[in-house]
């Protein structure tokens, strides 16, 4: 119990404040879609992740805009994206998404805006604990939680594979309908003109043996 106590005093001593936002979007052909964070303090960690998870060829044109409208960073036709930039200046920053090059198809977008600052906290000593004791538990609450990003990151990658596999599967599902479809149809087509010239050729048989 004592421990529980002490780790959980640890971990909130050297937590760092952020604030995320995480959504998923419908953008619909011919949009320009925009979303805005602010960032209160200069030098300040800002996490950007998006991924196109149905629509289209999974593509999308994005671009990042800082105070000012100073561009950050820009892609077109990424299929996804995961960077990590440091905020110069304070003030509202423009994250927008754009499928102009659509004419169609809409597409379903899945991103997240995290905000984060990353000052380490000293962690408080406790009464019966050497300083070595404190900065190992320290490394290993921070490897933890470097690794709890990398299954975060993973988890992300493998949802988006699945849901354009997934997407991908009932594309070639309709195509094989389709198909199917349209086969039955110029096969009906083939025997009612077979069964047509079969007749044309008896009738102008019986009419010159007549």
């Amino acid at each position: 119990m004592k421990f529980s106590m002490i780790l959980c005093s640890l971990v909130a001593g050297i937590s760092p404040l952020v604030s995320a936002t995480a959504l998923t979007y419908k953008l619909q052909a011919n949009e320009k879609a925009c979303f805005f964070s602010y960032v209160d303090k200069q030098g300040a960690k800002v996490a950007f992740y998006f991924a196109v998870q149905a629509g289209g060829s999974f593509d999308v044109d994005y671009e990042v805009v800082g105070p000012n409208d100073k561009p950050v960073m820009d892609g077109e036709k990424e299929r996804q994206g995961d960077f990590v930039f440091t905020a110069t200046e304070t003030g509202e920053y423009r994250f927008c998404f754009n499928n102009q090059m659509s004419t169609f198809a809409e597409k379903f977008v899945d991103f997240e805006i995290a905000v984060e600052n990353e000052a380490r906290a000293s962690i408080p000593a406790k009464q019966g604990t050497s300083p070595e004791q404190t900065s190992a538990l320290e490394e290993s609450i921070f490897k933890l939680s470097g690794q709890l990003s990398t299954i975060t990151r993973n988890q992300k990658y493998f949802r988006t594979r699945e849901n354009r596999n997934f997407s991908t599967v009932r594309s070639t599902e309709r195509r094989i309908f389709n198909f199917s479809v349209i086969e039955s149809l110029m096969m009906v087509c083939m025997a009612g003109l077979q069964v047509f010239i079969v007749r044309f050729f008896f009738q102008g048989a019986r009419k010159g043996y007549v």
